[in-house]
């Protein structure tokens, strides 16, 4: 049966260069694995003014429940200087026990080892008592925007509905077997522009330096911390990712500066919750005199960043015990359930079923000699498929 070898999975949809938002084949290659597996395959492109078409892939196996989604993405992120490259970036050759290539572990390795597993629990036990489909999208490098999003509401419009979702998403820090993600900190980013008076250097009286008014607004967003933190999140995180003033002259008072920030959230807060604190705080630092004794309030605006991710955590304890023994039972360890990281596509899925994720080793993702270990192939294919069979097993006596 086709699609039992990992291996040759990933070299073929790595020799796709499926830089967003090029297709560049890679949807066609899955097509081509799952296919032959009986799954009854479509590809939806994705619309936005503006913005690049995607082209998408949403395949079912099954027509009853339960149902399990995998879901990823076959996009991947530029490949850099590709001349510091040990090998092409897309010709996924194999040196010293490892397959080299754009996209080896974030996360064509995931789709490919997804895909082998469900080849090789076909062949071995026949089709699941249920359903499986693959949902991946082109479009995760990027704007996320005609991505998993439009695809989610695509599929769900026509009557799809699931009961549990993993994704492939590199999750493991050191080892493969260390760590699952069971949710996704929020994310809130935004723009602070303080206006001031321009003036010379000489004659501070006369101006109003919007550095000074900039220095306390920015203060206060970074301490004191948001939170300590609850038992399944760390703390919520502020930092100032830049600051603008614009002013090329060292003797010239600048009329206005400003700073971007991004805060990372736990479940102490909502998307909305935190955006009043950060006002709240803003409002308090605009009027400390410490750097502008006499002055009147510090006269500021804020823009916020379309489109926050919300915090989620997935509590469905028979999907995270599936997967969590699959990796014990593989690879002897205990994985960590941790909410850690950046966000991913998760934050759109958990509006549609629970959702957990585990792939590969992600230490070189997005780096130059982007590569995956050969033997981690064989092993995250062989905790997919025990994750299969125990899935379908928990939910056929649940």
């Amino acid at each position: 049966m086709s699609a039992v070898d990992p291996i040759a999975n990933l070299r073929d949809l790595i020799r796709c260069p499926s830089v967003t938002p090029a297709e560049g084949g890679a949807l066609s290659a899955l097509e081509a694995m799952l296919s032959p597996l009986g799954f009854t395959v479509e590809r939806m492109v994705a619309t936005e003014p503006g913005m690049p078409d995607i082209e998408n892939l949403y395949a079912r196996l099954g027509t009853t429940g339960p149902h399990l989604m995998f879901a990823g993405h076959t996009d991947v992120v530029p490949v850099g200087d590709e001349a510091s490259w040990s090998h092409p970036p897309f010709s996924a050759e194999i040196e010293d026990g490892e397959m080299f290539g754009r996209g080896a572990v974030d996360m064509k390795g995931g789709i490919a080892c997804f895909a082998a597993a469900v080849a090789r629990h076909i062949e071995q036990h026949g089709a699941p008592q249920g359903s499986i489909s693959f949902l991946i999208t082109g479009d995760e490098e990027g704007p996320a925007v005609n991505g998993t999003e439009k695809l989610l509401k695509w599929a769900a419009d026509k009557g799809e509905r699931w009961d549990a979702c993993l994704v492939g998403e590199p999750t493991n820090p050191d080892v493969l077997g260390d760590m699952i993600k069971i949710g996704r900190r929020g994310s809130v980013s935004g723009k602070v522009t303080v206006h001031g008076v321009q003036g010379h250097a000489a004659y501070p009286h006369l101006a109003d330096n919007a550095v000074r008014g900039l220095l306390p607004l920015a203060h206060a967003l970074m301490h004191p911390r948001f939170d300590e933190g609850t038992p399944e999140f760390p703390a919520s995180n502020l930092e100032v990712t830049t600051v603008d003033i614009g002013n090329p002259a060292t003797n010239v008072v600048p009329a206005k500066a400003s700073f971007a920030f991004n805060i990372r959230f736990n479940d102490t807060w909502t998307a909305e919750t935190v955006q009043a604190e950060i006002l709240r705080r803003l409002d308090a630092a605009a009027g400390d005199q410490t750097l502008r004794p006499g002055r009147d309030k510090v006269r500021y605006e804020i823009v916020w960043a379309e489109r926050p991710s919300h915090v989620f955590l997935t509590r469905n304890n028979a999907l995270i015990s599936s997967l969590s023994g699959a990796v014990e039972a593989v690879t002897g360890r205990v994985p960590a359930l941790s909410t850690t990281g950046g966000t991913s596509d998760a934050r759109f899925i958990k509006d549609y079923c629970p959702v957990v994720e585990f792939g590969l080793v992600g230490q070189t993702m997005h780096m130059v000699d982007e590569r995956v270990a050969i033997a981690d192939l064989e092993t995250l294919t062989q905790i997919y498929g025990t994750f299969l069979s125990r899935w379908f097993g928990d939910a056929a006596v649940s």
